[in-house]
């Protein structure tokens, strides 16, 4: 018997506020240290224990008129509104998945696309954490990326046996292999190897080494600006990258002119496909933003976006893709100018760091997903046949 739409709606909606109230702790608690398990949820002003009654996503907040119980201090708006954001974004995505033909190429939820639907949740929910972090503290937490990669490496290569390998690589569900593709992921991954080796040895230098109070919210931009010969620190960070880059090129090299490894079918072993796969979109992701950062650095002489940023679009590429991330991170400017016009039009000059909109990316590539696809295909197809 099929479970009526409104009650997956009413379902979903709740369990991204959950989520949301989740989230709220994240962004509280990661960048101060704190444990993210106890002590249990707390007034930040008198201390107390929050009742799990007073706890309700959405509800508690406007019950008790944005106010502790106890001390009558203002509980921070935000919590709401990362709460209901959740929900929404949960719920949109479930009915434009699955209740639209947005997005015909992703299979029925009870047919596999339910773990699209969740891989894409996951990446969403992270990323609506580091934006907020990234909003109140300039600072993207590594360890929410490095969790989103891992869970885009390990849903890669799991989801060829969930959906099957002809649907996951027909529409571009999640990121696969082809030899050319997984020899520059493993030469990549030997390289990326190799430069942490030295960074342990010491015999190369950490960008912004010195910079231990970087990533605090109390340090002052202006210390930051007088401290650093930035052109300096991004050839550090170029030297890291060198291994990457020779390993990767030389991987790909050998592998053109080896036939065993051409001739290898990689549909045979999904959980091989799916995680080169993935690991491939995720040094392209951080590739892209790292070179941007690289370039601007260089031509301007001051930090041209963060290693956050890097890291963020990594995960990014674990989970959607080396194509999709590329055209994510061409979407994100848009938005930025989009907040740009809107600061010129009421006349504000707040700045905001740039890992949301990276995200609205993101999300706008996940929507459009099928369009994309089959832009690219189109072109491909075009540029063979003429």
């Amino acid at each position: 018997m099929a479970v009526p739409d409104w009650i997956w709606f009413v379902f979903i909606f709740a369990f991204g506020c959950c989520i949301g109230s989740f989230l709220n702790v994240v962004i509280y608690r990661l960048p101060r240290d704190k444990s993210l398990i106890t002590p249990p949820s707390a007034c930040p002003a008198c201390g107390k224990h929050i009742r799990f009654y007073d706890n309700i996503p959405l509800v508690s907040w406007l019950l008790l008129g944005r106010k502790c119980r106890y001390c009558k201090a203002l509980v921070s708006p935000r919590y709401f509104v990362i709460e209901l954001l959740t929900g929404l974004l949960f719920l949109g995505l479930f009915i434009l998945y699955f209740r639209t033909d947005l997005r015909t190429g992703t299979p029925s939820f009870l047919q596999g696309g339910w773990f699209i639907y969740l891989l894409h949740i996951i990446l969403l929910a992270a990323f609506i954490a580091a934006s907020a972090i990234d909003l109140e503290l300039w600072v993207i937490p590594l360890s929410i990326c490095w969790f989103a990669t891992a869970v885009g490496l390990l849903g890669s290569a799991l989801g060829g046996y969930i959906i099957g390998p002809d649907k996951v690589s027909g529409h571009a569900l999640l990121p696969t292999a082809s030899a050319g593709t997984a020899s520059l992921a493993a030469g990549a991954a030997i390289g990326l190897a190799i430069s942490w080796v030295l960074l342990a040895t010491g015999l190369i230098k950490r960008s912004y080494e010195s910079a231990d109070s970087q990533n605090s919210p109390d340090k002052p931009e202006e210390l930051t600006e007088q401290q650093f010969n930035h052109r300096l620190e991004v050839c550090r960070e170029i030297i890291f990258l060198l291994p990457i880059i020779i390993c990767s090129v030389a991987a790909y090299w050998i592998s053109r002119k080896s036939s065993v490894i051409q001739s290898l079918d990689f549909s045979q072993h999904p959980v091989i496909a799916g995680l080169l796969g993935s690991l491939w979109g995720y040094f392209v992701g951080c590739g892209i933003v790292w070179a941007t950062r690289i370039l601007g650095t260089l031509a301007f002489g001051k930090e041209a976006m963060g290693l956050g940023d890097v890291h963020l679009m990594g995960a990014a590429g674990a989970v959607i893709g080396p194509i999709f991330v590329v055209v994510a991170f061409f979407i994100a400017p848009f938005f930025g100018l989009a907040w740009a016009g809107s600061q010129m039009f009421f006349k504000k000059t707040r700045q905001i760091p740039y890992g949301p909109f990276l995200s609205l990316g993101i999300l706008a590539v996940m929507i459009l997903h099928d369009w994309i696809y089959s832009l690219i295909v189109d072109y491909l197809l075009f540029t063979i046949y003429y």
